[in-house]
């Protein structure tokens, strides 16, 4: 297995690159940062890998929390080519980071899970709200993660999860500062992104939805607040993860948090008429 090396150097030249040559790099282990601004124009999914004898219970997980939890794609069991997503897209290596759990613990990272794979996989991709920040920014919304190459920051709320057989727990949010006119903007343009979590769960005050301390992440970069910001909730696609360490399977792969698979599905073809 493969060790993950920092390569944000080489973030500027992927977010010039079109999608194929972008996961050529990630599977040559060139790259094992986020992608937030990477791959405009296609859909992102967050990844869940597990045994087939977890994975029906998982897709009711997803089926009864579609905000954060939208299913993109699912593999057959024992393939690792998302055919549905893609030409020639390998989950085994497409991805810039892999969290590895055991037993609900993360135990591991890898940029490639080939020595990992088994014939009773079945790997599950999620909408990734990666994919309306193009939308975002082309209406002039500043997103300063990105534009300071950072992973937006993400928090385990006291918003509770429907359960399906051994997986629940709190949803998870990522949070974008906004100015007040560009939130009430943001959510009319993420409502039309069903697919990638549509529209924010929350604006405001994250002690509302049981954010202790919005300077301190559960994953990703710390924020930076402008004068007059205000924080912008989305549920997240890291939502599995912590229902991951409650269900305890012997072994899950889910990709880190901000390390997205970019398919070649475009982003619009996601948006609702």
């Amino acid at each position: 297995m493969k060790q993950h090396t920092k390569s944000n150097d080489l973030f500027e030249d992927l977010r010039r690159l079109p999608v194929k040559k972008v996961r050529k790099a990630i599977r040559n282990g060139l790259y094992s940062g986020h992608t937030a601004g990477i791959g405009l124009g296609h859909l992102q999914g967050n990844l869940v890998i597990l045994p087939a004898s977890y994975a029906l219970d998982f897709f009711r997980f997803c089926q009864r929390n579609p905000k954060p939890c939208p299913l993109v794609g699912v593999s057959d069991t024992g393939d690792p080519m998302m055919r549905t997503l893609g030409s020639d897209i390998d989950i085994r290596t497409d991805i810039p980071l892999y969290n590895v759990y055991r037993d609900g613990n993360l135990t591991d990272q890898a940029q490639d899970i080939s020595d990992l794979w088994q014939n009773d996989y079945v790997a599950f991709a999620l909408g990734c709200s990666f994919s309306f920040e193009e939308a975002l920014m082309a209406e002039g919304i500043r997103l300063d993660h990105i534009e300071a190459n950072k992973t937006v920051a993400m928090y385990c709320t006291s918003l509770n999860t429907k359960p399906a057989g051994p997986f629940v727990g709190p949803v998870v949010c990522s949070m974008r500062p906004m100015l007040p006119t560009d939130a009430i903007r943001a959510c009319a343009i993420t409502s039309r992104y069903p697919h990638a979590h549509g529209e924010p769960v929350h604006l405001g005050d994250g002690k509302e939805i049981g954010i202790k301390n919005i300077s301190k992440p559960d994953w990703g970069d710390t924020p930076i607040f402008e004068d007059g910001q205000i924080p912008v909730f989305w549920a997240c696609g890291v939502t599995p993860q912590a229902a991951i360490q409650t269900a305890k399977p012997p072994v899950c792969i889910t990709h880190a948090p901000g390390s997205m698979l970019i398919t070649d599905i475009p982003s619009w073809e996601t948006v609702s008429v």
